[in-house]
């Protein structure tokens, strides 16, 4: 009789944990659907108030317009963002999903980071000397794909809906005059050439670029008609307003540009800095704190550079030593083929070594093209241009073949590793991949992680022979000590008061970088206040966790499972980063 008690009793018990279970996992499944929910609206809503962003994720619903930033558009950024902030408060954390606690780690911060740039006036700098709003609409039009006549349409409407969307920026850029907003003077040199290089007869120019060879499917009365429409729009509603901007800026902007670098400079300068060293390293830190970072790396990097002088028996100080790698002619391309050349080699080569380091590989292709001749003058060495996640784009790695002189072919290896592969081609390329991820995850930046393993990919270069001499090995040293100078330089300007020529000096004396990329790379540092922090900054905290997983997992490490960890959880802030990789480290010794 007393075991059948206890036989009921336990019964009982299993069947209220039963019940328990049940109901925690209904709430779970409940909590991680109304989170999908709200990422999912948040992400949509984004895309339509920001068409461009769409069309380059490869999202072509929205390719008729263009965003709206006068004082409606700026007030449905920020309602989207509240509401989304309060529903996310909804949402009980402690029942969600262990995939889904990630999730709603990088939403809120998202949310959160993003809200608060919007308490600034930072929407007066419509443009850096990196990109603006004027090149960032030249630069969609190769990116525009017609399948049929109503994506023709479509494009021709965006183009029309140009001329409010230059006449909204230009509002803007008054505005930010009226209230002592504008960028530096000394940042400003030339830029109008960037304006001056879109303006060209109809045909000739990057709005038409879409239109002139268009698809069969479309019968030749059709094709003539959208022809002469979309020539009439450029002629009318784009082209002049490209003349606009070019008088306005140079009549008006350029006058009452700012005497004083440093962002804190302005009104509440200060505490929008701190802002964006949180935004841009996404850890609580401060310039201080970043800024005696760099120092200390800066110190590091020049005794690895030192040695390499050594090695090469150089007769000379490291001064000299720098001048002989700026100036001597056998360090630099003699034709833009030749120098082009040369990146796809090394390309080719890399391409042919990554199975050995990493075992997801993305399926997307990428190309090298000539950085735009319009604006190769104010931007730096390289940048990457993500491909479609549907793979109908290609990623581009562009290539800066503007005064060659400054273009090192030792520094190219890393360079092209940074850009292309190892670096942002394949990082960007896998998140566009990760169909288990909500849409924002696959798209959003997170500064530091992407442009921390950009520089990681550079120093993996070393493990992996791609820095055949001396020189090249050097150049990769400067490399990274450009990303070091940056924390020193950035934070110098902006919080500590350092002039454009303190910046420059600083890098001059302890880099190999030609002048003329050292003062383009300041005054972007300049115009776009603590970006640049973020690639040291992400790169110090991966070698960081490859090194913990190392030490504790010891001869049980794989090299590519933990590249695998990094990559296939897309771009995340550095701290989830951290907690993603011990999380992983813990699994592999329980499983041991």
């Amino acid at each position: 009789m007393l075991l059948r008690q206890n036989m009921m009793k336990n019964a009982l018990k299993l069947c209220g944990v039963g019940l328990l279970s049940s109901a925690a996992m209904f709430a779970s499944a409940n909590a991680d659907q109304r989170l999908e929910s709200l990422m999912a609206d948040y992400w949509d809503g984004y895309l339509n108030q920001n068409p461009l962003q769409a069309n380059l994720n490869g999202d072509m619903r929205h390719s008729d317009k263009l965003g709206r930033v006068d004082g409606q558009g700026r007030a449905e950024a920020q309602q989207l963002l509240d509401e989304s902030l309060k529903q996310l408060k909804t949402v009980k954390f402690d029942q969600l999903s262990a995939q889904q606690k990630v999730n709603f780690q990088l939403f809120d911060w998202m949310l959160r980071h993003e809200r608060r740039t919007l308490d600034f006036d930072w929407h007066y700098y419509t443009f850096t000397t990196y990109s603006g709003w004027h090149d960032g609409f030249a630069r969609s039009a190769p990116r525009v794909r017609i399948k049929n006549e109503q994506d023709a349409k479509n494009y021709i409407k965006r183009l029309a809906a140009f001329e409010k969307f230059a006449d909204d920026n230009m509002a803007l850029m008054r505005e930010g005059i009226r209230t002592a907003n504008t960028q530096p003077c000394e940042t400003l040199v030339g830029y109008e050439e960037g304006i001056r290089g879109y303006i060209k007869p109809v045909e000739d120019s990057a709005f038409y670029g879409p239109l002139k060879k268009l698809p069969a499917t479309i019968d030749a009365k059709a094709q003539e008609k959208l022809k002469t429409d979309a020539k009439a729009v450029i002629a009318k509603h784009v082209l002049p307003k490209y003349q606009a901007y070019l008088d306005f800026y140079l009549e008006d902007y350029q006058p009452a540009c700012r005497k004083v670098v440093g962002i804190s400079s302005v009104n509440n300068g200060g505490e929008l800095y701190d802002h964006f060293v949180k935004y841009y390293t996404t850890v609580d830190t401060d310039a201080d704190a970043v800024h005696k970072i760099g120092q200390s790396e800066v110190k590091r990097i020049r005794e690895e550079m030192k040695a390499i002088m050594q090695e090469v028996k150089f007769d000379g100080d490291f001064k000299a030593f720098l001048n002989f790698l700026r100036t001597d002619p056998q360090f630099y391309p003699k034709t833009e083929i030749g120098y082009m050349a040369a990146a796809a080699a090394i390309a080719k080569d890399m391409d042919g070594k990554l199975p050995e380091y990493f075992s997801y590989l993305p399926r997307n292709p990428y190309g090298i093209e000539k950085v735009p001749a319009q604006i190769a003058p104010k931007v730096t060495p390289a940048y990457y241009q993500r491909g479609a996640a549907d793979g109908t784009r290609a990623g581009k790695y562009f290539l800066n073949t503007y005064d060659l002189k400054s273009r090192a072919l030792y520094e190219l290896p890393a360079l092209t590793l940074h850009e292309a592969v190892p670096g942002h081609h394949l990082q960007i390329s896998i998140q566009n991949e990760l169909q288990n991820l909500p849409e924002f995850r696959r798209f959003y930046y997170f500064h530091p992680f992407g442009e921390g393993w950009a520089l990681y990919a550079e120093y993996l270069g070393e493990e992996m022979g791609m820095y055949n001499t001396p020189y090249e090995r050097f150049g990769r040293l400067t490399y990274e000590m450009w990303r070091a100078l940056r924390l020193v330089v950035d934070t110098g300007m902006h919080a500590k008061g350092w002039t454009r020529q303190q910046a420059i000096d600083f890098m001059v004396n302890n880099s190999a970088l030609s002048l003329h990329n050292i003062t383009t790379e300041v005054d972007r540092y300049i115009t776009w206040p603590g970006q640049a922090l973020s690639y040291k900054m992400g790169e110090l905290k991966i070698r960081e966790l490859r090194q913990f997983a190392e030490k504790e997992l010891g001869g049980k490490f794989d090299l590519r499972e933990f590249h695998t960890q990094v990559l296939t959880n897309g771009a995340v802030p550095l701290s989830v980063l951290e907690q993603l990789i011990k999380e992983w480290v813990a699994e592999q010794k329980a499983a041991a």
